[in-house]
């Protein structure tokens, strides 16, 4: 593991964050070496994701928070009292940014902004994460990572055909959202640094929902074609490019260009699909798409997942259609080192996802989030207004 200097080390970020999105987006921060100090209400027991079970590490702490906590740091203050705001704004003087993922109208409100503060700090640059973003008739109001799916068209274009619309496995708007802030906060740090002026950042989970839409938005956009879902997670396009079933399962098969439809139809050992004027191009395999996928069908069938892995892997762009239990058990998940020990206090054996970035080769190294609190002492002035606002 890296031990070395990270290169986010001397930056002092406040985050009051809760939940997927900003929780997600500063933990890159952290990871990379920035100390990334959790400002939690000890009112409310500190950022919701303490309490979102059901797999908890004790009291204030669960296995749902310390997903996105790695080397947080945590002070407890209360912004809406004054000893609160004191000990804030002395953490404010000393930092190059501060995150919030409230509600858009929370942060004028908490005094979290960049008018707010930049008095305090001219260089700070203040990140919003909202649902709606501040500007807008939406800016009071509430919302989470499926309404976004939902009301942006994403769940329409999800699930199969003959089904209720779905959305996706996981928050990922969240997470999106949560990139999608941190590259804006780090383009105008470095903008800060060279001029010493900061600014206000806003990002929200409509508008990255919005901007998922990419391609078919663009078409829509520019002709009126309206997505639709394929059958089995295939492409709109492209074929084949879906799942099959195998004798044992399902795989999943991607033939993008005609040389990997041409190296499929071989290694299949149905090499006359080939001059089949139903899949001569890319076209045609679109038109005929089921009778494709039956002629295909047939073929996968006849031997199990492994299988067809041993055949296609590296000549065709393919995979295993994997439960969580089976990708952990795959072996490359292990021999890249993306599973990493991470021991908690509550948990000796307690282990985490390693962060998908590498510095010189290293994933950068991981602890757990402190304890709510856990670190007032150290960053309020040796305990100053510890006893007023931690209480």
């Amino acid at each position: 593991m890296n031990t070395g200097p990270r290169p986010l080390e001397g930056m002092r970020v406040l985050t009051l964050e809760q939940f997927g999105a900003g929780p997600y987006g500063s933990m890159y921060l952290a990871d990379l070496g920035a100390e990334v100090i959790k400002v939690e209400n000890p009112a409310t027991g500190g950022d919701t994701g303490r309490s979102v079970g059901p797999h908890f590490l004790g009291p204030n702490d669960s296995q749902y928070f310390q997903t996105w906590g790695s080397n947080k740091k945590s002070v407890a203050l209360d912004l809406k009292t004054e000893a609160g705001q004191a000990a804030f704004r002395d953490l404010v003087r000393g930092s190059e940014a501060v995150i919030n993922n409230l509600r858009g109208d929370q942060p004028e409100k908490l005094g979290l902004d960049y008018a707010s503060l930049g008095g305090i700090n001219p260089a700070v640059v203040c990140l919003h994460i909202s649902a709606y973003g501040r500007d807008n008739e939406r800016k009071g109001w509430p919302g989470f990572d499926y309404l976004m799916q939902a009301e942006c068209g994403l769940m329409s274009m999800t699930g199969e055909p003959d089904r209720a619309p779905a959305r996706f496995g996981l928050s990922m708007i969240d997470f999106m959202t949560g990139m999608t802030g941190i590259v804006g906060l780090l383009s105008c740090v470095m903008r800060a640094r060279a001029t010493g002026q900061g600014c206000d950042v806003d990002t929200c989970l409509f508008d990255v929902a919005l901007h998922q839409l990419s391609y078919p938005a663009t078409w829509y956009l520019n002709g009126g074609a309206m997505p639709s879902r394929a059958p089995r997670s295939a492409h709109p396009s492209v074929a084949p490019v879906q799942t099959f079933k195998t004798a044992d399962g399902w795989i999943y098969v991607m033939c993008m260009t005609e040389k990997a439809w041409e190296t499929l139809a071989d290694l299949l050992e149905r090499p006359e699909l080939k001059s089949d004027p139903r899949f001569s191009s890319q076209a045609a395999r679109r038109d005929n798409r089921a009778a494709l996928e039956r002629v295909l069908d047939d073929r996968f069938e006849t031997r199990a997942t492994e299988e067809w892995l041993a055949v296609l892997t590296g000549a065709v762009p393919v995979a295993p259609v994997y439960d969580v239990a089976q990708t952990f058990a795959n072996p490359f998940v292990d021999s890249i080192g993306m599973v990493q020990a991470v021991p908690h206090p509550a948990r000796a054996d307690f282990k985490m996802l390693g962060n998908p970035l590498k510095i010189d080769g290293q994933r950068p190294p991981q602890t757990v989030c402190s304890p709510l609190g856990g670190d007032n002492a150290a960053l309020l002035g040796g305990g100053v207004h510890h006893a007023n606002v931690a209480e």
